[in-house]
């Protein structure tokens, strides 16, 4: 089990807004935020930091969404706030009832939202 993930970015400013955008539809938001670190997370309290830095670290992250609508959802919001698409919303053979959405942020993340509800 993951406790927490932290991205490091040159474009501190343009991520924190970018994921502002692209959590809201998994029921994430901003919680904490510091000169230089922003926290996002649900309920239970942040789970991915951002931190200002002078390059950017690359990862892929998958995120839980609840609904195979929140991955639609991910996915329009990602693209409206600036992200690549990497692979369009739909069932994948990765695993019985598979199904995900991906996008590059603006630092070079793939960034995933998955969903296992049938």
């Amino acid at each position: 089990m993951i406790d927490h993930i932290g991205l490091r970015t040159p474009n501190f400013a343009a991520l924190t807004q970018f994921y502002q955008a692209a959590l809201k539809p998994l029921g994430w938001r901003l919680l904490a935020e510091f000169d230089g670190g922003a926290g996002f997370g649900d309920e239970d309290g942040p789970t991915l930091w951002l931190g200002a830095n002078e390059t950017a670290s690359s990862v892929h992250l998958a995120l839980v969404a609840r609904s195979r609508a929140a991955v639609d959802q991910f996915h329009a919001a990602a693209l409206a706030a600036g992200g690549r698409d990497n692979g369009q919303p739909g069932a994948r053979d990765y695993a019985p009832n598979y199904y995900a959405a991906f996008v590059i942020d603006p630092d070079g993340n793939n960034l995933e939202a998955v969903c296992h509800q049938p």
